[in-house]
């Protein structure tokens, strides 16, 4: 198959997704939204690559916030880095078998749970994991097309008062 294997840098290959103890082929997508469950950045890369190196883009795009991770960017030397460099604070839920472990704050998993909805809704009411796109272009045009949409559902629901994040009511 050649599918999306244009050049190397944008060919799909097997990743492993820690959370569901599985591999797969393909992309991942890394993102950056607000607590309400809004996009504010995001980028697709190989599945291969390690979640941590998508903090180096997020550093020249971002200062003075604090961004939720999940365990995938467990690292205290990034985080430092973060901070110094443009006063990023990365929270991180530390490992059970961790020295210093303590269970993440009530707010900060409560808002991850939001993020992760989000992402849910992405997979299982936009289908952004079925894509059947023959380049790595059309692929990425439609990753863009699904989060457009999911970001214009927000958008209307906003301006009618309703849940921003409610994303299955008719827009009519």
């Amino acid at each position: 198959m050649k599918i999306c294997k244009e050049t190397f840098n944008t060919s799909p290959n097997e990743g492993f997704c820690a959370s569901q103890q599985s591999r797969y082929y393909g992309y991942k997508l890394h993102a950056i939204c607000t607590i309400q469950g809004v996009f504010r950045s995001f980028d697709l890369s190989r599945a291969s690559v390690h979640d941590i190196h998508y903090l180096n883009d997020v550093k020249n795009k971002f200062e003075d916030v604090v961004i939720l991770g999940d365990k995938g960017y467990l690292s205290q030397s990034i985080q430092m880095d973060l901070f110094n460099y443009q006063n990023i604070r990365l929270e991180v839920p530390l490992r059970k078998n961790q020295i210093e472990y303590q269970p993440q704050a009530y707010i900060l998993r409560k808002s991850r749970k939001r993020i992760e909805t989000l992402f849910s809704q992405l997979c299982d009411q936009f289908k952004i994991r079925n894509n059947y796109a023959k380049t790595f272009v059309g692929f990425k045009t439609r990753i863009l097309a699904k989060i457009t949409a999911l970001t214009v559902i927000q958008l209307i629901n906003k301006q009618n008062n309703r849940n921003i994040n409610n994303l299955k009511i008719s827009i009519t």
